[in-house]
């Protein structure tokens, strides 16, 4: 897989960027330094560049092409100059391309009969400006005067050999053609352009490929730290809704218990059987109670069933509001319920949040609306829309001590979870007494009034 391959880069596991570090983005990105097996690397380059300098250099020295070489000796030292500052190029890379620019010049000044393993040295010097210059305006500069100096060099050359030609040659540019010398001449030239465009644009994709590779990096480290905050946002809601949810059921059970406990209490000396039924009622909320926790906690155990016998969360709905009325009728809470409209499907989530809606209304009927007071639950199915509404009369004529529509984690939690179904809730007074709590709830598909 290449290294620019945005799968590749995400895939792997990236360190933290250094604090304070510029972002690729910007002008003022600049790339890492070089790593001790890149120094290492270039070290071993170094040396095996010199080496078959050397050996070049008496390859060309038995072939006798040119008639006055320069001595072996000051060959190889020429040769160590050219060749050895290529250990530190990526360290020192504008110094570097300076000093093996003017041991090129003077190896061919001199006659040093190598020219591969020059040229070699030559262009990575270049390319090597222009891959890893940390100071962008000096890797241009220090580029273009290598390259100038050389084409200055160059032409210098041609010109000594158009006014001094071999024996037996002769350089002429005209119309009727060119002459062997000349042709030779215009292909050196065009060699060299090529040569040193590619050293220099191959330097220039080199710097763009690094940046573009801290790009990557930097986004995948970006979608870390987003992924690390969405997971934590998703453990935060999770936490509300199961806070939510614990207390929905436990106040509603809670609620029920103290009722049926408190009417046992009364009835204990003057009606023992009646005593001994809401005490059954005592026993049986504690026992839906402990089964609803069950399943709301066995929601944090990815892997863990549910023990036998609970019942989970996603069971409740509309349709268990019966029961739910049965209950607050047993709890001594007149309560009337009725469905209005054709009834349709409701997705889960609706379902059972509208439970939960009503089961919150009803705990609040017994907490603040007082001794006789009674309510009405009706669920209404709308064009589009399905509407619970919890009512009570005010007949207690108790003072509530948190209004449904002032606070409370109760509301706050039934505001919640209207809003996550994209519905309103409506708490407050009603005129005739008592209060009401009303949660209209779009559904996707419309259906029958």
């Amino acid at each position: 897989m290449p290294p620019n391959d945005p799968a590749a880069v995400v895939g792997r596991a990236h360190p933290p960027a250094p604090e304070g570090a510029p972002d690729p983005e910007t002008a003022e990105w600049r790339r890492p330094p070089a790593t001790p097996a890149q120094r290492r690397n270039d070290a071993l380059g170094a040396a095996g560049l010199f080496a078959g300098a050397v050996l070049s250099m008496l390859l060309y020295r038995a072939t006798n092409m040119l008639p006055d070489p320069a001595s072996p000796q000051v060959s190889v030292l020429v040769l160590a100059a050219a060749i050895a500052p290529l250990a530190w190029r990526r360290r020192w890379p504008s110094a570097v391309a300076g000093v093996v620019a003017a041991a090129f010049v003077v190896a061919g000044e001199i006659a040093v009969p190598e020219t591969v393993f020059l040229n070699i040295a030559l262009f990575c010097a270049i390319y090597t400006v222009g891959a890893w210059e940390l100071n962008r305006r000096r890797a241009v500069v220090v580029r273009a005067l290598v390259v100038d100096l050389m084409l200055l060099w160059l032409l210098t050359s041609f010109f000594r050999v158009a006014t001094d030609p071999p024996e037996g040659e002769e350089v002429a540019f005209g119309p009727g053609g060119l002459t062997p010398l000349a042709a030779y001449l215009l292909i050196q030239l065009m060699i060299n352009v090529l040569y040193f465009a590619g050293a220099y644009w191959f330097g220039n994709h080199a710097w763009a490929a690094a940046r573009n590779r801290a790009r990557l990096e930097e986004r995948a480290r970006q979608l870390v730290a987003e992924r690390a905050k969405v997971e934590a946002q998703a453990v935060t809601i999770e936490r509300l809704r199961l806070a939510r949810e614990l207390h929905d059921a436990v106040a509603h059970h809670v609620s029920l218990m103290g009722v049926q406990a408190a009417a046992a209490r009364t009835l204990a000396a003057t009606d023992p059987a009646r005593s001994a039924v809401a005490l059954e009622h005592v026993e049986d909320s504690a026992r839906e109670a402990v089964s609803e926790l069950h399943g709301l906690l066995g929601t944090l155990r990815e892997d863990a069933p549910a023990p036998g016998g609970d019942e989970p969360v996603g069971s409740l709905g509309v349709e268990r509001l019966e029961e739910l009325v049965a209950d607050a009728r047993v709890a001594g809470t007149p309560v009337r319920f009725e469905v209005v409209g054709e009834e349709v499907r409701l997705p889960p989530l609706v379902s059972l949040n509208l439970y939960r809606i009503a089961q919150e209304g009803l705990t609040n009927v017994r907490k603040h609306a007082g001794r006789g007071a009674s309510a009405d639950v009706r669920l209404r199915y709308l064009v589009g829309a399905v509407e619970l509404e919890v009512t009570d009369d005010g007949a207690g004529r108790r003072r509530r001590q948190a209004p449904a529509g002032t606070g409370g984690l109760g509301v706050l939690g039934m505001r919640e979870r209207v809003a996550a179904d994209g519905g309103t809730l409506h708490v407050g007074p009603r005129r005739g007494g008592g209060y009401v709590l009303r949660a209209h709830v779009p559904l996707p598909t419309g259906g029958p009034a």
